[in-house]
């Protein structure tokens, strides 16, 4: 704009007026051109409404009623105008409409919004602390890209849909190592029955689904320790998980000197235990001898109540849901005291005598152990299953 003096001009708006005197019936009228949406009809110097006339075409204007001879129409359209490089001092709305960005923005830019063809918007900020914040309506921080990084803060605990994070997406290569040997109290992240829902499990439960599937392997099924109980029972028999069972004594004593163990089994998972004259054919014991019997004994000799003396040693039950006869035999052990021999401090380290079977095929689903007489006074006893998969 060579020759102007003053502030830069800034675009301004124009328009363009185009009359003409209407013939009977007409309808269309051919202007000179305009923008759609920016047109204003005026019939003998009466602004029409939108509703009385079409104008889409960039060139024509149509009456939605047709004019009669003579009358006049005065058609104005109105030029768009762009402005570039301008700072507005107030806020600036786009009524009714959008602002739709068309250049990237550039590194170093204070606060930016931009678009590109790959990245689609684009904001870039530059602060202090942060080169982008997202806020709430109460004017907290929300979410936030520290400066410089390309890491992103949340201020709250982020929630995404379920199956949002695609398991390629994660890494914990990042994480630091546990430093440790692994403890049963240490936690891991299962998806629960494959689901979709994570959560989270002990290692200890890992070593027990290991238990389970593990074939021949003893898992661990419960553990009793005893004080001074008539008797002590195991129901926690399971065919879909185990073939046979085994039960480990430790320390266990008689009140009465000079006593054996004896085996009851059930067949109603422990809420009766055989108990007939016949319900068992023994192995001979030095206190019972072979064939029918109302129990199962164990005892090389009779134990001893003296600490040091009772029975510490291995009871196997054998195939107890296969509907056959239940076998039930102790193995070796490492203490079977007579109370004579505690005090010339003997211990026996042989095969214990006793053991015995069901008389007939039944199904056996619980054991209960007591003495021969009196109480049991002391003692672990815990239970193991052999992993039949």
């Amino acid at each position: 704009m060579a020759g102007y003096i003053g502030t830069g001009a800034v675009p301004q708006a124009t328009q363009k007026r185009d009359s003409f005197t209407a013939t009977a019936g007409q309808t269309s009228f051919p202007t000179s051109g305009y923008t759609p949406g920016f047109v204003d009809v005026y019939m003998n110097g009466v602004k029409l409404a939108p509703a009385d006339f079409t104008a889409t075409n960039s060139s024509d204007v149509v009456l939605a009623v047709a004019a009669v001879a003579n009358d006049t129409l005065e058609i104005i359209s109105f030029s768009t105008f762009e402005i570039s490089s301008r700072t507005f001092a107030g806020d600036v709305t786009a009524s009714g409409g959008t602002f739709l960005p068309t250049g990237d923005t550039s590194a170093g830019d204070a606060a930016a919004m931009g678009y590109a063809a790959a990245d689609g918007l684009v904001l870039t900020g530059q602060g202090s602390t942060s080169d982008v914040t997202i806020k709430n309506d109460a004017d907290a921080t929300v979410m936030s890209i520290p400066t410089g990084t390309t890491g992103v803060t949340f201020a709250g605990t982020p929630t995404f849909p379920d199956g949002s994070i695609n398991i390629a997406d994660l890494d914990i290569d990042g994480g630091t190592d546990i430093g440790a040997a692994l403890v049963d109290a240490d936690l891991m992240v299962v998806d629960d029955g494959a689901g979709g829902t994570n959560r989270k499990a002990t290692m200890s439960r890992l070593a027990t689904y290991m238990g389970t599937k593990i074939g021949g392997g003893l898992e661990f099924i419960s553990s009793t320790d005893i004080s001074n109980a008539a008797t002590v029972s195991f129901t926690g028999f399971d065919s879909s998980k185990y073939d046979s069972y085994t039960f480990k004594f430790a320390n266990v004593l008689p009140v009465t000197d000079d006593a054996d163990v004896y085996a009851l089994l059930s067949v109603d998972s422990g809420s009766n235990y055989l108990a007939a004259s016949d319900s068992y054919t023994i192995v001979a014991n030095e206190h019972a001898s072979a064939g029918d019997s109302a129990f199962i004994p164990f005892g090389y000799s009779g134990l001893s109540n003296v600490d040091g003396g009772g029975m510490t040693a291995t009871v196997d039950v054998i195939g107890p849901h296969l509907n056959k006869r239940t076998f039930v035999y102790p193995a070796s052990g490492m203490v079977n005291l007579p109370s004579e021999a505690v005090s010339a401090n003997y211990f026996n380290a042989v095969s214990y005598g006793g053991g015995g079977q069901t008389k007939a095929n039944t199904v056996v689903n619980a054991i209960q152990f007591k003495f021969s007489s009196g109480n049991i006074a002391s003692g672990t006893i815990t239970m193991y299953g052999m992993v039949n998969s």
